[in-house]
């Protein structure tokens, strides 16, 4: 396996002048970490999403100290609410002509057994049919700034959590349930996985089904952000346990999707190429399991634009 990268934001990300940024979630951890990175790379501005307003203000406060001559914009936006990301959508359009970098990041991990608001399981809703509604209603705009000759790219957030569903892959005719029958113990973590391995095939179809955009998946690493800390005791002990000698810091956690946003493309060693997937940082992987799976990803691809046909702007 190829060296992890050492990776400096301030000197390994080059100028970002002129480009219009994207990254859900921006409001609390490695997604803001992204924006905070992104902000001081000199781009024509960033948008970032999230739900909690308060933190959208405390992030332009601190930004407007930092980096004062970067345009930032906060979007409200519950991904587990289609209406909230069709809204997200139009006030991202009405803003800008151009979106050149699109970072996936937001999401939730080893909630309750729960529906979003139009009947999807919590996690699939939010992680990957919030995400794929919004990038469908962006995908023109990105393809027509592709066309003008900038290099766009999607970073779709994934985990290595891909692995947990197994061979069971991703249970389409059951995401419209909490998915009781899922063992109790280790439910929450495989409707986890399930979204996280979602995240990865859909990477790599959209990938395929829009050659203009260079779009991959990301694993951040593990790191004690609010989706850690916000956890139940026994699920807290669980990450800790499992990935205590790999955890990293939260700034390092949005490292790879920084990485994966700016970095030179290409097919080789520390360039970023198409449809793939890359641990941190810059790490070239080949999935293992279901990941792999293309029958897979094509069936989710038609599936999620048959759940998404009903949603324009």
């Amino acid at each position: 396996m190829p060296t992890k990268l050492n990776f400096n934001p301030a000197t390994d990300i080059p100028s970002l002048s002129g480009k219009v940024i994207l990254v859900t979630g921006g409001t609390a951890g490695l997604g803001r970490e992204t924006v905070i990175s992104f902000a001081g790379r000199s781009p024509k501005h960033v948008y970032f999403t999230g739900r909690s307003q308060s933190s959208a203000d405390s992030l332009i406060a601190e930004l407007k100290t930092k980096h004062p001559e970067t345009p930032v914009t906060f979007v409200q936006c519950d991904l587990a609410s289609m209406a909230s990301v069709q809204q997200a959508a139009k006030a991202i359009l009405a803003q800008t002509d151009r979106l050149d970098i699109g970072n996936l990041n937001a999401g939730v991990m080893a909630l309750p057994a729960a529906l979003t608001t139009d009947g999807y399981e919590i996690h699939f809703g939010t992680n990957h049919v919030g995400h794929a509604l919004l990038v469908k209603l962006l995908t023109p705009l990105l393809e027509a700034t592709a066309a003008n000759g900038s290099d766009v790219r999607l970073v779709w957030n994934t985990s290595l959590a891909y692995q947990i569903p197994g061979k069971r892959g991703i249970l389409l005719d059951k995401v419209k349930t909490v998915q009781h029958d899922i063992s109790p113990v280790m439910g929450t973590w495989f409707r986890y996985g399930q979204s996280k391995l979602a995240n990865l095939v859909y990477a790599r179809a959209y990938a395929q089904h829009h050659p203009s955009i260079t779009s991959v998946s990301v694993h951040p690493g593990v790191s004690a952000t609010g989706l850690v800390t916000s956890l139940g005791f026994a699920q807290r002990m669980f990450i800790y346990a499992t990935c205590f000698n790999t955890m990293i810091s939260v700034e390092e956690c949005g490292w790879n999707q920084q990485w994966a946003a700016t970095a030179p493309l290409g097919s080789g060693e520390r360039q970023v190429e198409s449809g793939k997937y890359y641990e941190p940082v810059g790490v070239k992987v080949v999935p293992t399991g279901m990941a792999t799976n293309d029958e897979l990803a094509e069936r989710l691809w038609r599936w999620t634009q048959d759940e998404l046909a009903g949603y324009s702007l």
